[in-house]
């Protein structure tokens, strides 16, 4: 498998690292084929793994979209390739963390809009920069963008291309939180753990459950989560007897 994406398991965490820190993470068609063969493997086989992290090698997430490739007429195997790889990654029956510092921008934006929880360091720099390039976005970013910090805060975004901070990310909700850098690596690790700590069934049901309801009004949702909710997971009898098997204070 391609090293432009390296997967490392531990602890119950597949840990994808975009891997090209020469060139700032920038994306390739090259590198979108190794992170689909990652994501593809990870829903073929999710047992044992309780949450998925992205994140980029060196100096930051990723600088964005391989100028570069655009302009050398980019060889797609399949129509919309990166634009489906984002999805099956989005779609993942895993909770899945975009870790992020340093550049963020555009292409990069979109494939951590993915992610289920955006945690950025203080040196994290957000920014969307279609406009700057006569370009509009197919990777998901009009969706997804003001789905999570609303629609009037991600036009501002769009228009100005100007460049947020993590600590300006997080206040608008684009990222769930801000830690300083000397932090940053103790805080995912405390997040994933406490991630990989609950049952990978109701990871992967309620976040079914999120996705389908997305959008529905209030009733027709209520009504989704009865009778389409996937109720007991296998691991709920183990999990209730080892809490009530814990000693006392």
């Amino acid at each position: 498998m391609s090293d432009l994406v390296l997967r490392a398991d531990a602890n119950g965490v597949a840990t994808l690292t975009l891997n090209r820190p020469d060139k700032l993470n920038a994306l390739t068609v090259d590198l979108f084929k190794a992170l689909d063969a990652h994501v593809r493997a990870l829903a073929a086989r999710p047992e044992g793994i309780a949450a998925v992290v992205l994140r980029g090698a060196g100096r930051c997430f990723s600088a964005g979209h391989d100028l570069g490739d655009i302009a050398a007429g980019e060889k797609l195997p399949e129509p919309h390739f990166q634009s489906n790889v984002i999805e099956r990654l989005a779609d993942l029956p895993l909770p899945v963390i975009s870790a992020v510092h340093g550049h963020c921008y555009t292409g990069a934006l979109e494939l951590a809009l993915a992610g289920d929880i955006i945690l950025a360091s203080a040196s994290a720099k957000f920014a969307d920069t279609h406009a700057r390039w006569a370009l509009t976005p197919v990777w998901g970013l009009s969706q997804r963008l003001p789905r999570r910090i609303g629609t009037y805060k991600a036009r501002e975004m769009m228009f100005t291309c100007r460049t947020y901070s993590g600590t300006e990310a997080a206040a608008m909700g684009l990222a769930n939180a801000c830690v300083a850098d000397e932090d940053f690596e103790a805080a995912l690790a405390a997040l994933t753990a406490e991630i990989a700590a609950n049952s990978p069934f109701s990871h992967a049901a309620n976040k079914r459950l999120l996705r389908e309801t997305d959008g529905l009004a209030l009733p027709a949702g209520l009504a989704h989560e009865v009778y389409r909710g996937e109720g007991r997971g296998p691991d709920m009898e183990a999990r209730i007897a080892a809490f009530a098997s814990r000693p006392r204070r």
